[in-house]
C-alpha cells in the first residue's frame, strides 16, 4: 500500500486546489498465476471513493516473441501518460497532460494490448505497441455506441550511449470519438525523449534524468483545431537521498471552441528518507490563458508499506 499527501499553499488563481489532501491510496496486488501469465491489480483508494485504477492479464512468451495484455490499463502513449502518480518526478503533471490527455487518469481504459520487442541496427532496441480500447478516456474520447472504439500504437527505441548513459526517443498516435460530440474524431501525436545518467561506481550518489514531450492534438470540428502543448524537465540527485529538478510547461487547451496558452514553470526539491518513504516540495508559477497567475507553494508525502513490485523502465 501506498499512501500520497499533497498539501498546497498561495494563489491558485481561483483553481481548485485544496489546502491538504490524501490524494490517493494505492493497493497492489501482483502475482504469477503460472508458467504462462502474470496478473497486476492496482486499487486507488481517494477521498471520494475506490477506483480500479489498472488490473489486468500478461501473457509474456506468445510465439513470435509478442506480449499480450488484457484488462484496464493505462495506455502506451508517451511517457507521462504510463506513470502512476507514486513514481512521478513532481506533485502534479504536465499542463500538457492535463490540456490534451485527459488529466491526471489520462488515457486509461479496458481493452487489449499487443507488443513485441525486438534488436534493430547498432545496438538500438525496439518496442512496438498496439492497444485498442472501449473508447472512454476522461475528457478526451467518449463511446457512444460499440464500434467507437479508441486506438494506441507506440514505437520505443532504446539505446546504451555509454556504461552511465542511456538515451529512450518514442513516438504515438492515438485517435478515438470526441467527449464534443459522436461525429468528431480527436486525434492525439506525441514525441517523447528521456536521456539518463547514473556511473556505475557512484549511482547511490549521483545521477540525472531529462525528459520531453511534445503533444499535438487534432480535433475534428467544422474547422479542424490543432492544440499543441509540450514540457521538459530534469532531474539530479546531487547526494544519496537528495534530488532537485526543474519543468517547463506550454500547452493550449480548447476552450469554448477558442485556443488559450497556459504556460507555467516548477522547481522541486526531494529528500528520500528511505526507500520507503519520500518528502518533496515544488514552488510553482502557472500563467493561464484567461490572464491569471498562480504562485503555490505545494509539498507531498509518500510512504508504502511492503514492497512495489517494479515499474517499466
Amino acid at each position: 500500500m501506498i499512501g500520497d499527501f499533497l498539501g498546497a499553499a498561495g494563489n491558485s488563481a481561483h483553481r481548485p486546489t485544496p489546502s491538504f489532501e490524501m490524494h490517493e491510496s494505492e493497493l497492489a496486488l501482483q502475482a504469477i498465476l503460472d508458467p504462462y501469465a502474470r496478473a497486476d491489480f492496482f486499487l486507488s483508494f481517494g477521498e471520494q471513493g475506490v477506483n480500479l485504477e489498472e488490473g489486468y492479464i500478461t501473457f509474456p512468451a506468445l510465439k513470435g516473441g509478442f506480449q499480450l495484455r488484457v484488462g484496464k490499463m493505462r495506455a502506451a502513449f508517451g511517457k507521462v501518460n504510463t506513470l502512476h502518480n507514486h513514481v512521478l518526478p513532481w506533485t502534479d503533471r504536465p499542463l500538457v497532460t492535463q490540456n490534451l490527455v485527459a488529466g491526471e487518469d489520462g488515457i486509461n481504459d479496458a481493452g487489449l494490448a499487443l507488443s513485441r520487442i525486438f534488436a534493430g541496427p547498432n545496438q538500438i532496441f525496439l518496442e512496438g505497441t498496439a492497444q485498442v480500447f472501449r473508447g472512454d478516456s476522461g475528457d478526451l474520447f467518449h463511446s457512444y455506441k460499440r464500434n467507437d472504439v479508441s486506438t494506441v500504437e507506440h514505437l520505443r527505441a532504446y539505446r546504451d550511449i555509454t556504461e552511465s548513459t542511456n538515451l529512450e526517443l518514442g513516438a504515438s498516435y492515438s485517435r478515438g470519438h470526441s467527449v464534443l460530440g459522436p461525429d468528431v474524431i480527436d486525434q492525439l501525436y506525441g514525441i517523447d525523449a528521456t536521456v539518463r545518467w547514473k556511473p556505475l561506481r557512484r549511482s547511490i550518489y549521483h545521477s540525472f534524468i531529462g525528459r520531453g514531450e511534445f503533444i499535438w492534438s487534432r480535433i475534428g470540428l467544422p474547422k479542424t483545431t490543432t492544440p499543441f502543448g509540450f514540457y521538459v524537465s530534469s532531474d539530479y540527485q546531487f547526494a544519496r537521498r537528495w534530488f532537485v529538478g526543474g519543468r517547463f510547461d506550454r500547452s493550449e487547451r480548447l476552450q469554448d471552441l477558442a485556443l488559450l496558452q497556459d504556460t507555467g514553470g516548477s522547481l522541486v526539491l526531494t529528500y528520500w528518507p528511505s526507500e520507503f518513504s519520500q518528502i518533496r516540495g515544488q514552488l510553482r508559477r502557472t500563467r493561464y490563458g484567461e490572464r491569471l497567475t498562480a504562485n503555490e507553494f505545494l509539498f507531498q508525502f509518500q510512504f508504502s508499506i511492503g514492497a512495489h513490485g517494479a515499474h517499466p523502465f
